[in-house]
């Protein structure tokens, strides 16, 4: 018969591994058998209560593990959805200021139509498992949904993907804005959220796209899969490519270039907005790039404080640094060519560094997010040159921006990602950076992602701009451009400066006057003034 002392090491010992199981995100696995216990035990009843307490204990911690999981997704989406904030905010800012209700119109149907589309296709072409490479075939209108007890096919994930998906729709709006017809936004962007950009999601995350890091049969693209975590390439690049198609085929705006071809400043009518957007994004990447994880309650194996938490903020310090750098750069830069400090110019620049840094937040070192971003605040500034050259017209550089600045991200994982931080993301033996002795097969896959994107992004959307411009619903009247849309599209202003008397200006709107002294001359002071 077993002494107490041995008896309480045996439970001790139940308990320990209990725990260390639950650490390492392996709830399925633990299990209490009372036949196994009652010969250490020496009594049956002791070891059925025991192992009734151990499995309720185990229940809870892995109801408490999702719970935790699910919550952090939700958070994520919140932070992520915030961004549509952001967008609005620098896109209202960059436009002059009769075209503003307008571009706010078209966020806000970004998120709108893109909301239904996403719920209705979007999500199933994306992510319905089981499905071939190219597409997905479940889950249309959440049917049969959710599946599993994990956040990854929950409702909460859903919600982050369509936080996602109206992130690329958004990015393409800024390209186009102060010249497109409303109708257009509303077909082009469900049309991308509910088609084009799923399709390239299921390429590269759903675990049965070709290209996936995370394909489960084990027939992974040049044995790595592409890496792209949060999204320089499917998100951005998406974005940016369909902007460069809208923007090519509808032209300039007009007076963007004189008759020489030489660039005209229009610049948007507000620092403040776009100062205030580029904040408000800078926030929401921190559910865009930790929050591409999708869990945190993960350990890794090692020690007991290092685990995806210390993941998840060593992504949030990569994603810091990248953009931070690329402001500098970009500050500096500026000031060097055109002898200005121009605070539009480097909310630009580091938004470019988080577009560039999203792609390999989760597998690099923070002082390669610091090359990342100064390298992409160049490709950013010499994009823009080449754009000017072309006469090409974006009027928030986003093609550039999302487009030229997500596929240097792209390539940049290619280069710089860690194994140690490749393995604990995505598996042992995969092949990483090249600059840090993994070969080049990750970066061939990174080089198929760009080529590929590009392709499909272009055979989908220029059809779709071009059939629209066509069929003459694309670009506006040049009277109606000239006007702004806000009046001849939209019955107003959403702000009204007014120097005349009469009150004669039509339209709603907030009135500024300017505040004038009664009397022509000024009257002499009374004595206590005096």
């Amino acid at each position: 018969m077993m002494d107490a002392t041995t008896q309480i090491n045996v439970i001790v010992g139940c308990v320990d591994c209990l725990s260390l199981t639950l650490t390492n995100n392996n709830m399925t696995s633990v299990s209490c058998s009372a036949n196994d216990l009652a010969p250490l035990l020496n009594d049956t009843a002791a070891a059925r209560y025991l192992c009734s307490q151990l499995d309720y204990i185990s229940k809870k911690v892995a109801d408490t593990t999702y719970a935790v999981d699910n919550t952090f997704l939700l958070f994520s989406a919140y932070l992520v959805f915030a961004m549509q904030l952001g967008f609005a905010m620098l896109c209202a800012g960059s436009v002059r200021a009769k075209n503003t209700m307008n571009i706010m119109l078209t966020n806000v149907l970004d998120a709108a139509a893109g909301g239904l589309s996403y719920y209705l296709f979007g999500f199933a072409f994306a992510f319905g498992s089981p499905s071939n490479g190219f597409i997905g075939r479940h889950f249309f209108g959440l049917r049969d949904y959710p599946i599993s007890a994990s956040p990854n096919d929950d409702y909460s994930f859903f919600l982050y993907q369509w936080a996602f998906a109206i992130a690329a729709a958004g990015i393409t709006s800024g390209s186009i804005a102060e010249r497109t017809q409303f109708v257009a936004y509303l077909i082009y962007s469900s049309f991308l959220t509910g088609f084009v950009y799923p399709i390239v999601s299921h390429w590269f995350w759903s675990s049965d796209g070709w290209a996936s890091a995370s394909r489960t049969d084990g027939n992974v693209l040049f044995g790595s899969g592409v890496i792209d975590f949060a999204g320089s390439g499917v998100v951005h690049m998406v974005g940016g490519i369909a902007g460069l198609w809208g923007a090519f085929i509808e032209g300039p705006r007009i007076g963007r270039f004189d008759r020489s071809g030489r660039k005209v400043a229009l610049r948007g009518h507000s620092a403040s907005l776009v100062v205030l957007g580029s904040f408000l994004l800078w926030f929401g990447w921190y559910g865009f790039n930790p929050g591409s994880f999708i869990t945190i309650a993960k350990g890794y194996g090692k020690q007991s404080y290092y685990g995806q938490w210390s993941a998840i903020g060593r992504t949030a310090v990569t994603t810091t640094l990248a953009g931070s750098t690329a402001a500098l750069t970009t500050l500096f830069s500026k000031r060097l060519l055109v002898g200005h400090w121009n605070v539009i110019d480097v909310c630009n620049g580091l938004l470019g560094g988080f577009a560039s840094i999203t792609s390999g937040c989760a597998v690099v070192e923070p002082w390669a997010a610091i090359v990342c971003g100064f390298l992409s605040a160049w490709v950013l500034i010499g994009l823009n040159k080449l754009a000017a050259m072309l006469e090409y017209d974006d009027p928030l550089e986003a093609a550039q921006l999302h487009g030229g600045c997500g596929a240097w991200g792209v390539l940049f994982t290619g280069f710089f990602a860690k194994k140690q931080y490749v393995e604990e993301v995505y598996g042992v033996g995969r092949p990483y950076g090249a600059f840090m002795g993994g070969g080049g097969k990750l970066l061939s896959a990174q080089l198929i992602q760009i080529l590929v994107v590009s392709g499909w992004v272009t055979a989908t959307m220029a059809p779709l701009f071009y059939g629209l411009h066509k069929l003459k619903l694309l670009r506006i009247s040049s009277e109606d451009e000239t006007a702004g849309m806000d009046l001849t599209r939209h019955g107003g202003f959403a702000y009204a400066y007014h120097d005349d008397e009469d009150g004669s200006s039509k339209g709603p709107g907030f009135m500024i006057r300017r505040i004038e002294p009664t009397s022509a001359t000024p009257s002499p002071p009374t004595a206590q003034q005096v």
